[in-house]
């Protein structure tokens, strides 16, 4: 049986949540836009760039304020980040079992490459799944059921791990067994949008009971 891990990449591999919050106030400040720490969680973190500027900034071309954006994203980024605690651990476990690693993120390709170069796992995963070579990004399912397709895994062997709404939506819709990441948001709101159960990230001891799923102790 082939089994599978899935990561989404913002807030879970790596905490950049704060370096997206604060690049997205100035972004809409420079356009006479305030936006609190709520809006922000609640409108704009996990969707996709085009949906986000074109909703808020119609009268600009959504992929140059998108690029402007990312630009200043990967400046704060740097070449070298710390990875989720645990992260490395899970990686080197998941490696022994010989379960299937993929991301599936809403990033730009360059976002993408840049984070997982600044943790060291630029080789790590088989796949990358970015939202915007598919037709539909998050919270529509089609990114998870590709990496699935990818990997050539069953979506009842899969365990996804999201901390965003959209992210949750999209890996619970495709049939995985969804795993929040309380980076950004509680536990109440990741369950509401469908998470099975959430940890505070991947030392947290409740993540060895939802591993047993891929090691056939739990059905």
């Amino acid at each position: 049986m082939a089994a599978a891990l899935l990561f989404d990449l913002d807030g879970t591999l790596l905490d950049t949540d704060p370096i997206h919050a604060a690049v997205f106030r100035e972004v809409f400040a420079a356009r006479d836009r305030e936006i609190s720490e709520g809006f922000y969680a609640d409108h704009i973190h996990g969707r996709l760039n085009a949906d986000i500027f074109a909703e808020y900034f119609p009268d600009e071309d959504p992929q140059a304020v998108a690029d402007e954006k990312e630009a200043a994203f990967r400046a704060r980024l740097g070449d070298s980040a710390a990875p989720m605690p645990g992260l490395p651990g899970l990686i080197s476990r998941a490696q022994r079992e010989g379960w299937r690693l993929a991301v599936v993120t809403n990033a730009p390709r360059l976002n993408a490459e840049a984070m997982l170069g600044a943790i060291g796992m630029a080789d790590t995963f088989e796949a990358v799944v970015i939202g915007d070579d598919l037709r539909h990004g998050k919270p529509h399912p089609e990114p998870y059921l590709a990496a699935m397709d990818r990997l050539g895994v069953a979506a009842r062997d899969c365990i996804a791990f999201e901390d965003s709404r959209s992210g949750v939506e999209s890996a619970s819709a495709a049939g995985a067994h969804t795993i929040g990441i309380r980076s950004t948001l509680s536990d109440d709101q990741l369950r509401h949008v469908g998470a099975a159960a959430t940890i505070a990230d991947f030392e947290d001891p409740a993540l060895s009971t939802h591993l047993e799923r891929l090691t056939g102790v739990i059905p």
